[in-house]
């Protein structure tokens, strides 16, 4: 038998060959000339948001990139990002095969990954309807400030011991969303304090962000996918296999729960397993399977973003101290300092959303969107798209392109206030210079709660405490490097001492 590095060496050429011979002869997007075999592998480096922002300010903002066998586009403009997103989004509907979600997502049968088709329109139709819309979040917004009311309190008891800020703001994000999907808390007892097993989900989500982002040689070569060289598909394995024991345990128990007779169920997963039942008209019905997709997509893409992108944002509050006092004046104004925020007085806090906005320039929850697949060949300003290309958006480095913005770097929320440079920009996936949640029908289904989410926690924190630094750090010093993964996590947790500023009896628990 031939040896392995014989065999690998003979896959290895005629991969290569093979793609020199496929590649068409139409003029696609420029970019740096690829490696053999692995492409433009290497260039991607453990920043890849980074590199490719570095490769496309060399070569344009629509750059094209060879990873293995796959030609991947990447827009790293607005205007770009509208050609693909706007005026070519039916085209770039569907997700390109990739192996998280193959071994983290139920194998593509969730609402992130699935193929664009009746299966995707079923699940986004019921995120949509029960847990996303208008009225749903107007009815569980007493669930949401209750949880923030209690991470509040948590703050306020937390003496000479520095907070975890990051573990705190997941522990409210998750059981917020957990009282409106289970219909119970997640984690804890309702006090706020640190729960182990939340610190561990937090672990688990944030290694599930970190090996989605990874670019595996074995999805860009399919013929090395066996070989797993990275390691990337076995640790998701793990991964899915500790993911799927917690939503099993969740989705058994509710359902036993259920069939005690006379017990009430409001909740999304009580709704959810009904319709179980109910074949919808295009989609079919649903599978438990698909159920604990989509708890898994809620649980992981639903509340790390959030508290990620809420703890970016007291962290730039704190390093410029003049916008956080700004701030503080404008929600006295509304709010008083005898009581907490709550979400209907956000509509009238404009510094604050204005704060909030620049939030999402400079630090978006994916820096890379989540990849497209064109489903037939199109062109884009001249340049050959060819079919089957996989299409990245630089979200990032959109939101930092200096053609679009002056001094991109610096965090100005006036900027986004009547008089500033884009005054009308909205981030909800209309105006491309700003696009957090993405754009066009793969937008993110929880960008209306998200956006809520993330308003009202930094408005909370920012009313209800002035914030000094742990270990006597001073603000100017604070680390604000990133930590690479499919959402844009800080590479050191914020520590810091809240320091109460509100009238005392705003921080008890209500009778």
């Amino acid at each position: 038998m031939a040896p392995l590095y014989l065999i690998l060496a003979t896959i290895a050429i005629s991969i290569f060959l093979y793609s020199l011979l496929s590649r068409p002869a139409r003029r696609l997007p420029p970019g740096p000339r690829p490696w053999p075999l692995v492409g433009n592998l290497p260039h991607l480096g453990p920043m890849p948001h980074h590199s490719i922002a570095a490769l496309a300010r060399a070569h344009g903002p629509l750059l094209g990139l060879r990873l293995g066998l796959v030609d991947v586009v990447v827009a790293a403009s607005a205007s770009v990002a509208a050609q693909f997103l706007k005026a070519h989004d039916a085209n770039f509907s569907s997700r390109p095969p990739n192996s998280g979600a193959k071994h983290i997502a139920y194998n593509y049968q969730d609402m992130v990954f699935a193929p664009y088709g009746p299966r995707w329109r079923m699940l986004r139709k019921i995120s949509a309807v029960h847990l996303f819309s208008g009225k749903a979040l107007d009815d569980y917004r007493h669930v949401r400030q209750e949880e923030v009311a209690i991470l509040t309190r948590a703050l306020a008891r937390a003496g000479s011991a520095p907070a975890n800020l990051a573990q705190l703001l997941n522990v409210c994000t998750v059981n917020a969303l957990g009282r409106v999907m289970l219909g119970r808390r997640v984690f804890g007892d309702g006090s706020g304090v640190g729960d182990p097993k939340a610190d561990e989900f937090k672990s688990m989500v944030v290694e599930v962000m970190v090996l989605a982002g990874v670019f595996n040689i074995g999805d860009f070569v399919p013929a090395l996918e066996w070989l797993d060289l990275q390691g990337v598909a076995a640790k998701m394995k793990r991964l899915h296999k500790r993911f799927d024991a917690f939503l099993t345990a969740i989705v058994e128990e509710h359902r036993a729960k259920m069939g005690n007779a006379g017990s009430k169920h409001n909740d999304l997963l009580s709704t959810l397993i009904l319709l179980q039942d109910v074949a919808d008209e295009e989609g079919g019905k649903l599978t438990d399977t698909e159920i604990k997709a989509l708890l898994l997509n809620m649980f992981t893409a639903g509340t790390d973003t959030s508290s990620s992108t809420t703890e970016w944002a007291i962290a730039e509050l704190i390093r410029h101290p003049k916008i956080l006092a700004q701030v503080q004046e404008e929600i006295d104004s509304v709010v008083g300092r005898d009581r907490l925020v709550t979400e209907l007085d956000l509509p009238r806090l404009t510094y604050l959303q204005a704060v909030i906005k620049e939030t999402f320039r400079l630090h978006p929850s994916t820096p890379l969107s989540l990849p497209r697949i064109a489903a037939e060949s199109c062109e884009i300003n001249g340049y050959h798209i060819p079919k089957g290309a996989t299409l990245l958006v630089n979200v990032w480095a959109i939101a930092r392109d200096p053609d679009a913005w002056a001094e991109p770097l610096v965090f100005r929320p006036e900027r986004f206030l009547p008089g500033g440079e884009k005054p009308n920009v909205d981030v909800r996936g209309n105006d491309f210079e700003v696009i957090p949640f993405g754009a066009g029908r793969r937008v993110c289904a929880g960008m209306s709660l998200g956006l809520r989410m993330v308003q009202f926690m930094t408005a909370t924190l920012a009313h209800a405490f002035d914030w000094e630094l742990a270990n006597g750090l001073m603000a100017e010093n604070l680390n604000m490097d990133e930590a690479y993964g499919l959402t844009l996590q800080r590479s050191e947790p914020l520590l810091v001492h809240p320091k109460p500023r509100l009238a005392s009896h705003v921080y008890k628990a209500s009778s």
